[in-house]
């Protein structure tokens, strides 16, 4: 059901650490685009222990949440439906409240992580290549198993991250072959690279990249540019952005919750863009 624009509905985003998080700033800029001048957007400190209490005082007017670290698998046992998309990878980063009540949890991650790459013209690569195995790795495997057609190679530090890859590409009918990180350089030849590691994890391999790089989506946003990606402009290659990403998301969440599609794409782009300039120049 659309939602009217003076309705007084709420929405918010919960994790631990959560005062990092951009998603005000995105999902505020999509209500005063959308003129829903009764809604709100905020972000709530909630751990894996505190979840179920918050979620069962959730009250009619609240609309969904946005859900990040610890929460996204923490919350699966307390939903009522979830997706085919959120169960493939045991995440959920969004959970909408139905006018029934009933509590439905999606992955707009990894379509958000589609959207993003065709917004670069990126619609389809024949392989790719993962830089890392941590929690990011599998929502980018099932991303890619949308646009890539052939060989996905990925680049893992430890057996443990191997085995955790190997667990992911069978869960998802992906085939996936493993490669040392000592060999991560020979990635950056690829069609298409995904970077999933921390800051400061790809630094080291900025001087490989080649004269001519494809595209590069490192999901990083903060700090941005990371070394990388920006040795990879340089050479001219297309970069895709953590904000990208995180926009994408948030417009899928923003038109779940609300029921206005489509979601004001530029004016939540520009609002992540100057949240992330005022936490570089210690602005409020």
């Amino acid at each position: 059901m659309q939602a009217g624009a003076t309705d007084a509905r709420r929405a918010a985003v919960l994790g631990s650490p959560i005062a990092h998080s951009l998603s005000p700033a995105l999902h505020r800029a999509a209500y005063e685009a959308l003129a829903l001048t009764g809604w709100t957007y905020d972000r709530f400190e909630v751990d894996e222990a505190a979840l179920p209490g918050f979620v069962d005082g959730l009250g009619p007017e609240w609309a969904g949440l946005s859900l990040t670290m610890p929460l996204k698998r923490a919350v699966i046992p307390l939903l009522d439906e979830i997706s085919e998309t959120a169960a493939a990878v045991d995440a959920v980063n969004t959970l909408v409240l139905g006018e029934d009540g009933r509590r439905i949890g999606d992955n707009t991650d990894i379509p958000g992580m589609v959207a993003a790459l065709r917004e670069h013209g990126v619609e389809q690569v024949d392989s790719a290549a993962i830089l890392g195995a941590g929690a990011t790795a599998s929502s980018a495997l099932a991303a890619l198993a949308r646009v890539c057609t052939g060989e996905i190679v990925a680049y893992v530090r430890s057996e443990a991250r191997a085995a955790e890859m190997r667990q992911w590409s069978e869960r998802l009918e992906v085939e996936v072959r493993i490669a040392d990180w000592t060999d991560a350089a020979q990635a950056l030849g690829f069609p298409l690279v995904v970077a999933t590691t921390p800051a400061g994890a790809t630094d080291a391999l900025a001087a490989a990249v080649p004269e001519r790089p494809a595209t590069l989506f490192d999901v990083l946003y903060d700090p941005w540019p990371t070394e990388l990606a920006a040795r990879w402009s340089m050479f001219g290659g297309a970069v895709v952005s953590g904000l990208d990403l995180l926009v994408h998301q948030a417009v899928l969440q923003v038109e779940q919750m609300t029921g206005r599609s489509p979601a004001p794409v530029e004016a939540m782009r520009k609002a992540g863009e100057h949240a992330l300039a005022a936490r570089r120049d210690g602005r409020p």
